[in-house]
């Protein structure tokens, strides 16, 4: 059997469950597992890799490193280091940073030298989940054995138990860095800002089991399990950043306005009808929506950018957002990383303008934000790309474990208001965490 042959067989039942017993089985080294519409995919056992932090680039390729500096745009290194690498037509799956954005905004002076900004790796093996089956690509028949026997283990395998977790404790006082940044806003200096809350949690977390027990209970628009880089990360993300499809539409998804959903139909009928005619929630939505479309004219061809489904409702784990999609034409001079750049931050985790809103959370956001409100990406040799934002989510390194969640901070924001939309968001990933 070739090692690149792609296999076919049953139906999966629970994708998650499989690729929560592939991550666990800790046989395949670093992996990313990505779910879009339709797919799962595990990809693992990095052939190379391209790192990049705030002042050096590593690339690493059949075992050998090469480190430099790096000037220019994050997104550009980035392109270029990857077209040094013979792919040989394989995918690269990653994570880029919150901090990446500096270079765009000119915020590099929050830095400090070493922050990481991207991870981004090239898989030695992919397994693919969906209707059509299994596909494994890259494995030795005897991972592929393997594979299949975890897969069908997974199964039939009992979901995992949550540990408590404590949500409301809040040490990093948000409540008057709201305050803070809507005095801020009253005077002009910017009009929306997305400040966050790190919630710390006392024990390790087994983040795979942290994945299928929480993808049981959310409905995300992507989903991620990763172990990269000594960062270890599980999540549920309600929008994409940017995409770009075979066809060179680039599409970004921005939901901004949020309350609480799960607390029956009555309840969460008058908690849709509550955020479909608040003001404060419409505002930020319409100045999202406005900016997204900006962005996308941006990079796209005349013409084509068109909002859809503005204001939509969308239901994601915990809570339910105003959501709108905005789409347009790559323009012919434009590439996916470029459309990447100017999307980046998504403008519902960032501020409005980006700039003011970016220097006010470097500001006033307290420990750098790293993987939350970044993506994690996966980029085709042929220019398509995929970057989800990352909420929603559990991180763990060697120095610990935590959730983290923001609300949108306008004039109109009430701190203990935005305090109380942070905990609906972290109800989307608190209640699943799963004690190593």
């Amino acid at each position: 059997m070739s090692t690149t042959e792609r296999l076919r067989v049953e139906y999966v039942t629970d994708p998650a469950a499989a690729m929560s017993r592939l991550a666990a089985a800790d046989r395949f080294g670093e992996y990313v597992m990505y779910e879009r519409p339709g797919e799962w995919v595990f990809a693992a056992d990095p052939l190379g890799s391209v790192e990049l932090d705030a002042d050096e680039l590593r690339v690493v390729w059949a075992g050998r490193t090469t480190t430099s500096g790096w000037k220019g745009s994050p997104a550009g290194v980035l392109d270029r280091a990857l077209d040094t690498l013979p792919l040989g037509g394989r995918q690269a799956y990653g994570w880029i940073g919150f901090e990446f954005c500096a270079w765009a905004l000119d915020a590099t002076a929050h830095l400090h030298p070493r922050t990481a900004l991207a991870h981004l790796m090239i898989p030695r093996i992919e397994v693919r989940v969906g209707e059509f089956g299994i596909r494994i690509s890259g494995a030795t028949p005897a991972e592929t054995c393997d594979i299949h026997d975890l897969i069908a283990a997974s199964q039939e395998s009992e979901l995992p138990r949550a540990h408590p977790t404590d949500i409301r404790l809040d040490p990093t006082g948000y409540r008057d860095r709201v305050a803070e940044a809507v005095d801020e806003i009253r005077s002009g200096r910017y009009q929306k800002v997305i400040l966050s809350r790190k919630v710390d949690l006392p024990f390790a977390v087994d983040v795979p089991a942290t994945y299928r027990l929480g993808r049981a209970a959310n409905t995300p628009a992507r989903s991620f399990l990763l172990r990269l880089g000594g960062l270890e990360a599980a999540g549920f993300s309600p929008e994409l950043v940017a995409s770009v499809d075979a066809d060179r539409v680039v599409t970004t998804e921005p939901l901004a306005g949020t309350r609480a959903f799960g607390f029956g139909p009555d309840i969460d009928m008058a908690a849709r009808a509550d955020l479909l005619t608040d003001p404060k929630e419409i505002v930020e939505h319409a100045i999202s929506v406005q900016t997204s479309f900006a962005e996308i004219s941006a990079v796209a061809a005349v013409g084509t950018p068109a909002v859809s489904d503005f204001m939509a409702v969308r239901e994601r784990g915990s809570v339910q957002h105003l959501a709108s999609t905005v789409r347009g034409r790559l323009a012919a001079d434009r590439s996916s990383w470029d459309a990447l750049e100017t999307l980046f931050p998504s403008v519902t985790a960032s501020g409005i303008p980006k700039r003011a809103g970016v220097d006010s959370i470097f500001r006033l956001d307290g420990a750098p934000r790293g993987l939350y409100s970044g993506a994690v990406v996966t980029i085709s040799p042929t220019g398509m790309m995929e970057a989800t934002l990352v909420l929603r989510a559990v991180y763990q390194t060697t120095e610990g474990a935590w959730l983290r969640a923001g609300a949108g901070i306008v004039g109109q924001s009430r701190p203990d208001r935005e305090f109380e939309e942070t905990c609906e968001k972290l109800g989307s990933i608190a209640p699943y965490v799963v004690k190593a």
